[in-house]
């Protein structure tokens, strides 16, 4: 059984995976704590991490441009060293330094490696960076890191050309798309032309296997009379749905129907908060 974990929500025969938005298991938790990730990974969940440049060669486990807010550090991320980001420390969400230090992907990827990691655990790594900001070092170091643990993750992006030149380094890995970037999902919502978005996805990343899309996109179409995650659902890609940020009652309405149009994944900063919320109201 899945219920009272944060992991997934069954409804009428269909499976909903509950994410663990930025490695967040209840509300409150800090973001990209090895802890909480690793114990993800060991339940069998969908964890969800961000990649960011910095001064070196790879990745920093981190969404901000900056580290002033999340960090015990200061400044852009992409001017900060590999050696002053591994003295920082994160900071919890009152903005207290925690005891967790800040993460380089590779030390994310040797913590998988030493766990029993659940057959149907997956981390998606979502990359924050344009493909002009990526040079070929930062893919190397990528792929050095990400290999040994392949079949664990998934990597997503907005930048359709960023999220194919590290995949092609690291081929056997699955890859998403986020097609609400860029002012995308505005003129969608002025043009409504639904079926022209979802083919001008598949043509941008067409080895996509998940979609992942604004939950306000999937609900403005739905009232339009257009079932978007039914239309990927059509041509074989599944759908994440984004991000329910907390558990209350107001967030209600639009998750049940996120559910009823069979969305595969629902991303959310408090998955045990929007389960037992589900489940209280379902009682």
């Amino acid at each position: 059984m899945l219920e009272g974990r944060g992991i997934a929500i069954e409804r009428a025969g269909h499976r909903t995976w509950l994410k663990w938005h930025r490695g967040h298991r209840f509300a409150g938790d800090i973001s990209f704590t090895g802890e909480r990730i690793v114990e993800g990974m060991e339940l069998g969940a969908s964890v969800e991490i961000d990649l960011v440049r910095f001064a070196g060669y790879g990745f920093a486990v981190l969404h901000d441009e900056t580290l002033d807010a999340a960090t015990t550090g200061s400044g852009p991320v992409r001017e900060a060293s590999e050696a002053y980001l591994r003295g920082l420390y994160l900071r919890d969400a009152f903005g207290a330094p925690s005891g967790h230090k800040v993460m380089m992907l590779e030390d994310l990827a040797h913590l998988l490696g030493q766990i029993s990691r659940h057959p149907r655990a997956g981390l998606q790594l979502d990359l924050k960076e344009n493909s002009d900001a990526i040079s070929e070092e930062d893919i190397a170091a990528f792929a050095a890191a990400i290999s040994p643990v392949v079949g664990s993750v998934i990597l997503s992006g907005g930048d359709s050309a960023a999220v194919e030149r590290l995949s092609q380094a690291v081929p056997e890995m699955a890859i998403g798309y986020d097609p609400c970037h860029d002012g995308a999902m505005e003129r969608l919502m002025k043009t409504r032309d639904f079926a022209g978005f979802v083919a001008g996805t598949l043509r941008a990343v067409p080895r996509a296997q998940m979609i992942y899309l604004d939950r306000r996109l999937v609900l403005y179409a739905d009232q339009a009379g257009y079932d978007l995650i039914g239309a990927f659902h059509e041509v074989g890609r599944v759908v994440d749905a984004y991000t329910i940020n907390s558990a209350v009652a107001s967030a209600l309405p639009g998750v049940k129907r996120l559910l009823e149009l069979k969305a595969d994944q629902i991303t959310t900063d408090d998955p045990v908060g929007l389960e037992r919320l589900l489940m209280d109201a379902q009682a």
